[in-house]
């Protein structure tokens, strides 16, 4: 393959250095943990109490801060997901350091594939893959329904308020209609049902375990990204990954992040590639936006790569890529920003009436603290601290496990804040944690199988413990 184009380019091998770290710091690293163990009890505690008889207070999560029920059980998944996690916490660091750069991500694409398929499977294969996206609020349910697609993306914004006689299920009122036409397009292809539609979610939601280091390793640190390489496949995320519609928009917009990077190198060393993939990077995720309305923040992130990439043609084209679908939705009789104020008058008129946002605005916090895990936990204490320290400061803007870290931290702030995430943030806010996981090389290496094994035992643990929702 020739080394001018994209996959080369991505397949690069760099040299396996470890990141920097020492042992000295973790004690604050435990701090930091126990303080979001801290967080998730407060938040179950209080919602446990609010969830009492004549309380006066409606958090509808029963299992609070997660949206899922109290089911300890075992499954067909169950034996291969810990084979799959004891093999990643032992040898995954060695893989991802010996192996060309081309095949650690294929091996960590695999490893994720299994590792999330797995999981899903700890539910069993109806209740855990082929039932999650057919249950009367998902997309498949209406999916028969649109036998005309310019028809559907015309009358669309129509559909997104309640309590009238054709108003779209909750998700495809609650989403842009990106996210219904995928489950249409796998339909016309002859990709029929919950089997289908729940493989590429699995598929596509994948892509987020070579993203996110790819990205890190095109920025300039080949080193950071072995190590984030692990940590991006056991994920305790991947619970709701498999399966999700929120699954499905991280692989997609970490794979146009992934791209920008890709597209500032090539700029950086004149490639043919560089403007296409450019361009290709911005409806991947111009393309998000319209997968889900929260997912502009993203562009927080792409600012971020932008920044550290430092070439701003990149950026530019890929503003001009997405505004391409934005203008191609338009055209085809949906507005965005119509839809999104109709939506956020859809929303309270469900249970985000009820649910008080004096608790989920903390409650959230705990919820997308369990997806994260508490590796990212103690890696986010890490790089806050570098960032504060970071002496003379463009060194912040040239180090991208700081510059997308922090970024993935305000988007999540940002969404908190808003209030149009109340609850749920578990599954909903993955297209933003994943990009905390950067930081994760900020982590010791001596102790690093341990925040691997840290990692993957909260995955096993709420998958085993609880039946979720997604």
């Amino acid at each position: 393959m020739s080394e001018s184009t994209p996959a080369a380019r991505l397949a690069e091998p760099p040299a396996p250095e470890p990141p920097a770290g020492t042992r000295r710091g973790l004690r604050p690293d435990l701090i930091a943990v126990g303080l979001a163990v801290v967080l998730v009890a407060a938040a179950s505690a209080v919602g446990l109490y609010y969830n009492r008889p004549n309380s006066g207070v409606v958090i509808y999560a029963s299992t609070p801060p997660l949206f899922a029920l109290w089911l300890p059980h075992v499954g067909p998944g169950s034996v291969f997901a810990v084979l799959i996690a004891v093999a990643t916490v032992l040898w995954g660091s060695t893989v991802a350091a010996r192996l060309s750069w081309r095949r650690a991500l294929a091996a960590g694409y695999a490893a994720s594939l299994a590792w999330i398929f797995a999981l899903a499977m700890v539910d069993g294969w109806a209740r855990g893959f082929t039932d999650r996206l057919t249950t009367p609020q998902e997309y498949l349910h209406e999916v028969p329904g649109i036998t005309d697609i310019p028809r559907f993306l015309h009358e669309f914004s129509s559909r997104i308020l309640d309590f009238q006689p054709n108003s779209w299920t909750t998700h495809v009122s609650g989403h842009p209609p990106g996210a219904t036409l995928v489950f249409v397009w796998l339909d016309r292809l002859g990709l029929h049902g919950g089997a289908w539609a729940s493989t590429a979610v699995v598929l596509i939601g994948s892509l987020a375990a070579v993203a996110v280091p790819a990205t890190v390793a095109l920025l300039g640190r080949p080193d950071a990204a072995r190590a984030v390489l692990p940590f991006a496949v056991l994920t305790p995320g991947a619970v709701w990954i498999g399966v999700s519609g929120d699954g499905m928009f991280t692989g997609v917009t970490a794979t146009g992040i992934a791209l920008l990077a890709l597209s500032a190198k090539g700029f950086e060393h004149r490639r043919g590639y560089a403007l296409p993939v450019a361009l290709g990077a911005g409806v991947l995720l111009g393309f998000g936006i319209f997968l889900s309305y929260g997912l502009v923040l993203l562009g927080l992130i792409a600012l971020a790569v932008a920044i550290v990439g430092r070439q701003w043609r990149a950026a530019a084209l890929a503003v001009v890529g997405a505004l391409a679908v934005v203008a191609v939705f338009a055209l085809a009789g949906f507005w965005w920003v119509e839809g999104y104020h109709l939506v956020v008058e859809r929303y309270y008129q469900g249970v985000a009436i009820v649910r008080p946002y004096s608790y989920w605005v903390w409650a959230d916090l705990a919820a997308v603290a369990v997806a994260a895990g508490p590796a990212v936990m103690a890696a986010a204490r890490r790089g806050v601290t570098s960032a504060s320290l970071a002496k003379p400061r463009r060194d912040l803007l040239r180090d991208p496990l700081l510059l997308i870290g922090l970024a993935a931290l305000l988007t999540i702030l940002f969404a908190d804040l808003s209030g149009l995430s109340k609850a749920e943030t578990e599954r909903i806010w993955l297209p933003f944690a994943v990009w905390l996981l950067p930081m994760t090389a900020l982590l010791p290496v001596r102790g690093r199988r341990w925040w691997l094994a840290g990692q993957a035992v909260t995955a096993l643990a709420v998958n085993h413990i609880l039946l979720t929702n997604w």
